[in-house]
């Protein structure tokens, strides 16, 4: 923990060098500007400090403790926690350094570690920082590219298969692994916002969760799980859907220039503009937020009856009366939800997010800041990276 810890703190700092070497490659590699992989940088190596790692550890091993205890005791076989054995992971295509979480906490159950890295070489330049705190896990922790799908004689032989990707390739892999490998998958996901309506009394709160939804919007280009891709509103008098999107889309033009527009080709150029003519189509002008470039968009209905747009750099906001109403949308156009960002805390609108699975709920703009022990996809970091057995076993 201490080397992860260390190795972490030397990659916080924006002028290590390997950390300058891997901002300019991560981007050329994603697409992604500068300053949002710079972003992504802070976020992550921010959060692997010592004391972070070590309360996650204790809350989810906290009850294995317990089972431990209550094993012990007189004419019971005793319980030991052993490694879960060989560990690969396959990183995701898109959210930057995704696998350095679930690989730091393998490791810290002991477990070998082997990841498929992106070509920009992130994850293996972070493990080499590790090992140079703690040499002796250099037999420990690897990292390799590997060219196009999945090869899944690759993942032969491993004890523990985590995988971050689509729906279809999470059920190949699952599919094609041996019985006796644990499949640890994290698949396609979306984040949503709410905002009540005794939330928008004050101009000034509305202005403010506008920047907050511009920040969850721009960040990643509403690739990730954690991006915003729908917004739910209640209905407000002096607030009403057309005017909010104008403020929402005023709020992503005051902060592209600290966030700039991702370096996309010509097809994904073409797609939102497409889906900016369609929505215009569909609705109306007065509905459709966007720039010349169509480098963004927001659209606005009072009706909830479209899906989202779900292109780089776009939100919807939909008008609902009540959470329920705004659950029916989420499940009709079959969005799973990963993180829910809120205006207020509200009963019916926690309740909302509990019955659809919600991994993660927070305030507007922090979406892509999730804490280190956050389950993602609802999976605990540690305890699937440990096996229990009995001194019968």
């Amino acid at each position: 923990m201490s080397a992860i810890s260390s190795a972490a703190a030397r990659w916080a700092d924006p002028h290590f060098a390997a950390r300058q070497r891997l901002t300019e490659a991560v981007s050329q590699r994603t697409g992604y500007s500068e300053p949002v992989v710079d972003h992504a940088f802070d976020t992550l190596f921010g959060s692997l400090r010592r004391e972070a790692i070590e309360a996650v550890i204790a809350d989810e091993l906290g009850c294995l403790k317990v089972l431990d205890e209550f094993s012990n005791r007189p004419g019971r076989p005793r319980a030991r926690a052993l490694p879960l054995g060989k560990i690969a992971i396959v990183s995701s295509r898109t959210t930057v350094g995704v696998a350095i979480v679930p690989a730091i906490f393998a490791l810290c159950a002991k477990c070998t570690v082997h990841v498929k890295d992106r070509d920009d070489s992130l994850v293996r330049a972070f493990f080499e920082t590790v090992k140079e705190e703690l040499p002796e896990l250099a037999a420990s922790l690897s990292a390799e590219a590997w060219d196009g799908e999945v090869e899944m004689e690759r993942l032969r032989g491993y004890d523990g298969v985590v995988a971050f990707g689509n729906d279809h390739t999470l059920s190949r892999i699952s599919r094609e692994l041996p019985h006796e490998a644990r499949f640890i998958g994290f698949g396609s996901k979306a984040s949503a916002g709410y905002i009540t309506r005794q939330a928008r009394e004050r101009e000034e709160d509305v202005h403010a969760f506008a920047a907050r939804v511009a920040r969850d919007v721009m960040l990643y280009d509403t690739e990730g799980c954690l991006s915003l891709h729908v917004l739910l509103v209640e209905p407000h008098e002096r607030f009403p859907i057309v005017r909010f999107s104008k403020i929402v889309a005023d709020a992503v033009t005051a902060m592209a220039p600290e966030f700039p527009a991702s370096d996309r080709d010509a097809q994904v150029r073409a797609r939102q503009a497409l889906a900016r003519e369609a929505a215009t189509f569909a609705l109306s002008p007065q509905m459709v937020q966007s720039d010349t470039d169509s480098s963004f968009l927001v659209v606005a209905d009072a009706s909830a009856e479209r899906p989202p747009p779900f292109v780089p750099r776009s939100v919807a906001i939909w008008e609902v009366d009540t959470p329920a109403q705004a659950a029916r949308y989420l499940r009709r156009h079959g969005i799973s939800l990963e993180g829910l960002a809120i205006a207020q805390r509200r009963d019916d609108v926690v309740e909302m997010a509990l019955q659809l699975g919600v991994s993660r709920i927070t305030e507007l703009g922090m979406l892509q800041r999730p804490p280190l022990g956050y389950f993602h996809g609802g999976r605990p970091r540690i305890a699937e990276f440990v096996r229990w057995v009995s001194d019968e076993t």
